[in-house]
């Protein structure tokens, strides 16, 4: 028998190295994993969000510019840190940056000058969008359709309207448009840097998870909560890094070039999720009708439409926009800022002119005056018509991009 040497090993390590944390994942692993891991926050009383943490940071910018006292909306705000979505969206970003640095594909990428201007506008639009329908792409479509709600199909449908308006305003744009059209050269790594960057990363996935160990030991329940919470945001940016998964090229990439894999992973993460969700819901495990915003039909239909075409502007939705910016996408930074800015402001003005402002009706649903909370098995009397509207949603929107794949029929360009 003829023995293996070391570099037979490590060159065994190497490679599954390379298949892990390098080779880019499918997106469907990233759906199925993804939908893992919202199972667990759920299996926990939580659920994902993302637009409650981006406007926090909003409302503290605004309260560092004195304007909240200008709208109204002065009172003391909860550490970013310890607001639930908030320090997801943080961990969210360091475990898109873990993954970027252990593929070695972190960069501060500088885009043309114009592009910092089209993330401006498209984040504007998308805080003002986020507003209107109670939610980004996760927290006004994904996660209420998975909490088997119409108000994340109907902003799905706002969605490939705002994506098809959005495309023909950019093309148009970048047609008549040419200033700041030159990109500026390209920042190089240092090879010893570069070399540093598989450890850096270890070392944050390292640091995540003392940070967890050490506050699920604390006293204070609402620590220990934040404990899973940590875990999960990195996870998700983890993930969504590896695969590219992203809800604003599922919606986006059909109308652009016909290509459809990631739509099919969204459709395929919903597909397990919902029949998943269900079950946690009779269980008694979390409320379903904590993940579904007060904002059927017409705030789901306008908040779609408006932050449709300003994820086509951004270049991102929200979640797409943070795993981006962990890998060092300026423009996204940018995007980001002016969605937590827009969607702080808009809250404070809309509420302020009793657009979204929410109250409990009778029957114990929340309820604005641009839309209510929905849960179709109260609509439909139980899970076999629920089950039914979901198949039907998931089976027409499949149908429809398998049909474009085929004849690019809906292809603009």
């Amino acid at each position: 028998m003829s023995g293996r040497g070391p570099s037979d090993w490590s060159a065994g390590f190497r490679a599954d190295y390379q298949a892990v944390f390098v080779e880019p994942w499918s997106p469907y692993v990233g759906a199925i994993t993804l939908v893992l891991v919202i199972s667990a926050l759920m299996v926990s009383g939580l659920f994902w969000g993302v637009f409650g943490g981006l406007k926090l940071w909003g409302d503290w910018f605004n309260q560092l510019l004195g304007l909240d006292a200008l709208m109204g909306t002065r009172h003391e705000l909860e550490s970013p840190l310890m607001h639930r979505i908030s320090l997801m969206d943080i961990t969210l970003v360091l475990g898109a940056f873990a993954a970027a640095l252990m593929s070695r594909q972190f960069i501060v990428n500088r885009p043309p000058a114009v592009e910092y201007l089209w993330g401006s506008l498209g984040g504007s639009l998308m805080g003002l969008g986020a507003t209107l329908a109670g939610g980004c792409t996760v927290g006004g479509f994904f996660v209420p359709t998975l909490h088997a709600s119409p108000a994340g199909m109907v902003m799905w449908l706002g969605l490939v309207i705002g994506a098809v308006v959005g495309l023909k305003a950019l093309m148009w744009a970048m047609e008549h448009v040419r200033w700041g059209m030159r990109a500026p050269p390209v920042l190089q790594v240092p090879r010893r840097l570069l070399a540093l960057y598989p450890w850096l990363g270890l070392a944050m996935i390292a640091a995540i998870l003392f940070w967890a160990h050490a506050w699920y030991r604390s006293e204070d329940e609402r620590i220990v909560s934040r404990a899973v919470i940590i875990l999960a945001g990195f996870a998700i940016g983890f993930i969504m890094h590896r695969s590219r998964f992203c809800v604003a090229r599922a919606i986006r990439e059909p109308f652009m070039t016909g290509e459809a894999d990631m739509t099919k992973a969204v459709i395929l993460a919903l597909a397990l999720g919902i029949p998943l969700a269900s079950v946690i819901f009779q269980a008694g495990l979390v409320d379903p009708y904590i993940g579904i915003p007060p904002r059927f039909w017409l705030g789901s239909l306008a908040g779609g439409v408006l932050f449709g075409i300003g994820m086509v502007f951004a270049g991102g939705c929200g979640t797409g926009s943070l795993w981006r910016m962990g890998e060092g996408h300026l423009k996204l930074w940018l995007a980001v800022f002016f969605f937590a800015w827009s969607g702080s402001t808009a809250s404070a003005i809309l509420n302020g002119l009793g657009w979204t402002a929410s109250v409990i009706n009778l029957d114990l649903i929340e309820e604005s005056p641009i839309g209510y909370q929905t849960y179709f098995p109260d609509l439909l009397g139980g899970w076999f018509g629920t089950y039914l509207a979901a198949a039907l949603f998931l089976l027409i929107w499949y149908v429809l991009v398998r049909y474009n794949e085929a004849t690019e029929r809906f292809t603009l360009f």
